[in-house]
């Protein structure tokens, strides 16, 4: 794996978020490759509950300043880093005041889901494809974690199909098991989602009336798929199965090494 590119772009990460199944492989994984002599960049959220000073986020000035096009509204981009602490690697964050600066992640405090949750999501994948365009660093693999990043692989096969420095860019989707996860699968978002000239044959999975239309999304427009959890329910299996692409299997923390080094090197590239 040695001198490969991954990028990894996660809903969530330890240490700046609590820790769960998507948060921690969304850590381990990248620490690992790094390890193993591959260059990565990590990217996620700055949702409003990551202590700034703790973590020692700053801004990235020569990144920030570009705005996105966010259902016909400007909405300023900030781009900033910190490094993982006693790891010589540092985690982009992708922030916008109106949408990352409230303090929570994914619900209000009564538990309801944000209704921007899906605005958040479609900022989240411009935001890291308009800045990896800017640092013009081409990965050869780009490996998706948590729901809020699973727009990223529909925007990279459509919006951004004809960007060059994704040419040659593998994706791979990490699924798991979420439960509730904070989706919104409306007649809304299909039509924000299509204000960026994507096709209403690419959004049919949104219109299934259930919380896994992020999820469906993110497969679908994938190179290859992990399970990242032991326990997917029968339909997600099923649409893992039915699609021709290679599928790794589960593996839990303590021995995921090996099976992800050679599945990225022997199978998705």
């Amino acid at each position: 794996m040695k001198d490969k590119r991954i990028l990894f772009v996660s809903s969530e990460q330890i240490p700046y978020l609590p820790e769960n199944n998507v948060s921690k492989m969304a850590f381990e994984v990248p620490k690992e490759m790094h390890h193993q002599g591959v260059q990565i960049r990590m990217f996620m959220p700055r949702f409003g509950v990551i202590n700034e000073r703790r973590h020692q986020l700053h801004e990235v000035i020569r990144l920030s300043g570009m705005n996105l096009i966010i259902n016909d509204m400007d909405m300023p981009l900030i781009i900033k880093v910190a490094s993982v602490p006693k790891e010589r690697m540092q985690v982009y964050f992708i922030d916008n005041e109106e949408y990352f600066k409230r303090k929570a992640i994914f619900t209000d405090e009564e538990g309801k889901l944000f209704e921007d949750n899906d605005e958040r999501a479609i900022f989240f994948a411009k935001g890291v494809i308009e800045t990896v365009k800017k640092l013009k660093w081409a990965p050869d693999i780009i490996h998706v974690h948590g729901w809020m990043a699973s727009l990223l692989p529909l925007y990279l096969r459509e919006y951004y199909k004809n960007d060059p420095l994704f040419a040659d860019s593998k994706i791979v989707t990490s699924v798991f098991e979420y439960g509730t996860n904070g989706v919104l699968s409306n007649e809304e978002l299909v039509n924000k989602i299509k204000f960026d000239s994507i096709p209403d044959e690419k959004l049919k999975s949104f219109q299934i009336d259930d919380e896994n239309g992020f999820m469906r999304i993110a497969i679908e427009n994938s190179d290859a798929v992990i399970k990242g959890c032991d326990n997917l329910n029968e339909k997600t299996t099923k649409l893992i199965d039915d699609l021709d692409i290679p599928v790794l299997d589960y593996h839990p923390l303590e021995d995921f090494k090996e099976a992800y080094s050679n599945f990225y090197l022997n199978e998705v590239l």
